[in-house]
């Protein structure tokens, strides 16, 4: 705004003490002080308003008059109800460096002049902001772009900290201006994006405001409409905003839904830009699935290669990650949401931006989702341990928002291959990932994986035991001890699970539980009793061991 627009306001009760040439000046905030020296809280454009607190003498105007004209304030304004007028000598020295000198009357706060001020500021800006976002609109939708510019937009011109977050929390995008302040943590974007899709799952339209960090955010959801929520929350990205929505004109609010549609160009084009990807996935997987020639599906993965890895010499090794989806009425498929997650969970968590994604070829049937992931080429030593996927590393980045986003009626469970070297090898590693992920999907929780290492391991067979069966063996073997400890505080199970993790050694066991050895035997000898087994026995050994692990 211009200063002359003050003049205007006849509500504010300004009047004009020198500065007639200087009222087309820019306003870009407002400032109170009653300091000798506020530079350090100035930044340009400001309207200073002052009490003149700090005016001793006549002195004192022109340092102060000074300061202001070089840090490139807008304007003076001086209250009139500390000294009863504004003093000569800061007209003058306000004359002398050329910078608009107002008088406020008592009884207008200064509170009203900064409300008004700011308000006024913060609508011509966002309508000058409208227009630089349309015209982007339209720049991206011809020609492609990206969502930083329009944040770069937000901070410069609203003095708004905004970032593009995937559902998990990875940074899709920021604002890339040099004074955009600190970055945000990746443990807040995925607090961030964990509120974001619980208050999605609810139904509440945005934009959700939380307070995290000491900090109030607005999370805008980028939707696609007209579809079911459960199809799309899972995929969807967010804008969030450093700021209190709930304070902003609806003027400001219908301009950050209209960055939120631009932001939706970007992510239509990039699943445009994974078609190809995806039809190589379902060409392999559908090759692999019917049993073909090894030699047939090595030709598709040589033409895969080259898309996902460009300028790669040699052929990858390949992973393969199987995802489900499962809603408990059943309506609403899984596969197009697994298959969503997958291509955003299997990117590297430190990588920002969309196109890190471009190397992960994914395919969905039904409720799966099954993704070919390329890994580099295993060093001389054979060690390509480094490179590849763990199922613990993908649960730990992704469990926590995707547990609230599937709230309480849906499932996302992930089970990962080996990595194999050959086409010959993709139809095994296929079986493995779908394996692991039934391993997963035996176990607790709205989020689960597991990897192929664990195929290998007793930990494979005890979910697929009924629960009657678990239920009554470990209440064979545990129960008697449970009573025990119950009556006597004895602690017999910690004792027994210490004893087998030390491989039945006596003085290793009675080191880590501080007992004499008399002491354990006591224990052990007591729990042979109470269940009629024989710890030095490997059989009744191998009982107490899983009945630990099932209960």
């Amino acid at each position: 705004m211009r200063l002359r627009v003050l003049l205007d306001t006849h509500s504010l009760g300004l009047r004009l003490l020198g500065g007639e040439d200087e009222l087309d000046r820019t306003v870009r905030g407002v400032m109170t002080t009653d300091l000798r020296d506020p530079s350090r809280y100035l930044s340009g454009g400001e309207l200073v308003l002052t009490g003149l607190a700090w005016h001793r003498e006549p002195a004192d105007s022109e340092p102060f008059v000074r300061i202001l004209a070089a840090a490139g304030v807008a304007g003076l304004a001086a209250g009139e109800a500390e000294l009863g007028s504004v003093p000569d000598d800061l007209i003058e020295a306000c004359a002398r460096h050329r910078l608009p000198l107002f008088s406020v009357v008592e009884d207008v706060s200064f509170a009203s002049i900064t409300e008004h001020v700011v308000r006024q500021v913060s609508s011509e800006r966002a309508g000058d902001l409208a227009a630089v976002v349309d015209r982007h609109r339209r720049l991206m939708t011809s020609a492609g772009g990206g969502p930083e510019v329009v944040l770069d937009l937000l901070g410069s011109d609203l003095d708004l900290r905004a970032w593009v977050l995937s559902p998990t929390g990875r940074q899709i995008a920021g604002s890339t201006l040099a004074d955009a302040g600190p970055e945000l943590s990746g443990e807040l974007a995925a607090r961030l994006a964990g509120e974001h899709l619980a208050a999605a799952r609810t139904g509440r339209r945005g934009p959700h405001r939380v307070t995290l960090g000491g900090s109030t955010f607005s999370l805008f959801p980028i939707r696609q409409e007209g579809r079911d929520l459960r199809q799309t929350v899972l995929s969807d990205w967010l804008l969030a905003v450093e700021a209190d929505a709930g304070e902003w004109p609806a003027e400001r609010l219908d301009l950050l839904h209209g960055v939120t549609q631009l932001i939706a160009v970007e992510r239509d084009r990039r699943d445009a830009a994974r078609t190809v990807r995806r039809r190589l996935a379902q060409e392999v997987l559908e090759l692999v699935q019917a049993g073909a020639p090894p030699a047939e599906i090595a030709a598709r993965l040589r033409v895969a290669a080259p898309v996902l890895l460009p300028g790669l010499g040699t052929a990858p090794h390949w992973q393969l990650v199987v995802a489900r989806v499962e809603w408990e009425d059943g309506d609403v498929p899984g596969g197009p949401v697994a298959q969503s997650l997958l291509e955003e969970m299997l990117v590297d968590p430190g990588a920002a931006g969309p196109e890190h994604s471009d190397r992960i070829a994914v395919a969905h049937t039904g409720d799966e989702a099954v993704a070919l992931v390329p890994l580099p080429v295993p060093d001389e030593s054979g060690d390509s341990s480094a490179t590849g996927l763990h199922a613990a590393e993908l649960l730990r980045l992704v469990q926590e928002p995707l547990s609230r986003g599937l709230d309480d009626d849906g499932r996302l469970t992930v089970g990962v291959s080996a990595a194999v070297h050959s086409a010959e090898g993709l139809r095994g590693a296929l079986e493995e990932a779908r394996h692991a992920r039934r391993v997963a999907a035996a176990r607790n929780g709205r989020v689960c994986a597991a990897g192929h290492e664990e195929l290998a391991s007793h930990v494979l067979l005890l979910p697929f035991v009924p629960d009657d069966v678990r239920r009554a063996f470990t209440a064979r073997l545990l129960d008697p001890l449970r009573e025990y400890d119950r009556k006597h505080r004895a602690e017999l199970i910690p004792t027994l699970e210490a004893f087998l993790d030390c491989d039945g050694s006596w003085t290793r066991c009675a080191t880590r539980l501080h007992l004499h050895v008399n002491t354990l035997r006591y224990r052990v000898g007591r729990i042979e009793q109470l269940t009629g087994r024989d710890l030095a026995r490997l059989e009744d050994k191998l009982d107490f061991f899983l009945a630990l692990r099932m209960s």
